[in-house]
């Protein structure tokens, strides 16, 4: 039956896109870093194009000098790419890193990170978002998840079941099962990696708990914990600070290493 072939076909092409993350993680991939550094590429173009960009220098200088800090400390092939940095006209506090080496730092952001070691926080975060290939996971689950919405909304159909009903129901059980978790598994590891870059990079890895502070006070409004794609403010601010009094021999031994960053606003 046809939906037999569907979940024969889906259960293929999940064997065969097993991937490991840096932290030890199992990844479904089922895009290659080629395509994800294309379309990171096209996305950058596009809103290059949009007028997304500010001319501004100095912010510029400063997000540059602070990305490639964290760029050295980097895994290869990342930490070899060209890499470049624009600032976004937006006043949110807010920063993207993409497949392809492009970087976008709003201008907002340098309002709330008042100094290195939190715009190093931020970056390190997006960078280790890279690295993860948390991008090309996201773009797998959602084709995964896709393929298995319609193999169980054609088997729904041969059971008597209302298909566009099947469908609607399936999809929210994949959306709050399986896309949100793995979100927010992925930004949990994003602040692992990122926080352990910077220490690697002589930035303070203490910052990362006052930076995610100040995020958490701006307020507005919030989604409920379960259908956040983000950790929990308060569980994020522990795991932040334990990790970080763990980092601070790699800090200070990055430091005395000559990895000691001077980067100004």
């Amino acid at each position: 039956m046809k939906y037999r072939h569907l979940l024969a076909a889906l259960a293929a092409t999940l064997l065969a896109g097993c991937a490991t993350s840096p932290t030890g993680r199992s990844q479904l991939m089922m895009v290659s870093d080629s395509q994800m550094s294309q379309m990171g590429l096209t996305a950058f173009n596009d809103m290059r194009k949009q007028g997304k960009f500010v001319d501004a220098p100095r912010e510029r200088a400063y997000a540059t000098c602070v990305s490639n800090a964290l760029i050295a400390v980097l895994p290869p092939p990342w930490n070899t790419q060209q890499w470049e940095v624009q600032i976004v006209d937006d006043d949110t506090a807010n920063a993207f890193a993409l497949p392809g080496g492009r970087i976008g730092v709003n201008k907002g952001m340098f309002k709330l990170a008042s100094n290195q070691d939190q715009l190093a926080t931020v970056l390190g975060h997006e960078l280790a978002h890279v690295v993860a290939r948390h991008g090309a996971e996201r773009v797998s689950d959602n084709m995964a998840t896709q393929a298995a919405v319609a193999a169980g909304t054609i088997y729904a159909g041969t059971r008597g079941t209302n298909a566009g009903y099947a469908a609607a129901a399936l999809g929210i059980g994949a959306e709050v099962g399986i896309l949100l978790p793995f979100s927010r598994t992925q930004e949990s590891e994003a602040d692992t990696l990122g926080q352990r870059y910077m220490a690697q990079a002589g930035f303070d890895p203490r910052a990362a708990v006052t930076l995610w502070d100040k995020m958490g006070a701006q307020g507005g409004s919030k989604p409920p914990a379960f259908l956040s794609t983000h950790p929990a403010p308060g569980n994020r601010a522990q795991a932040l600070d334990r990790q970080a009094q763990q980092l601070l021999p790699v800090y200070q031994q990055a430091r005395s290493g000559g990895h000691a960053p001077a980067c100004r606003p």
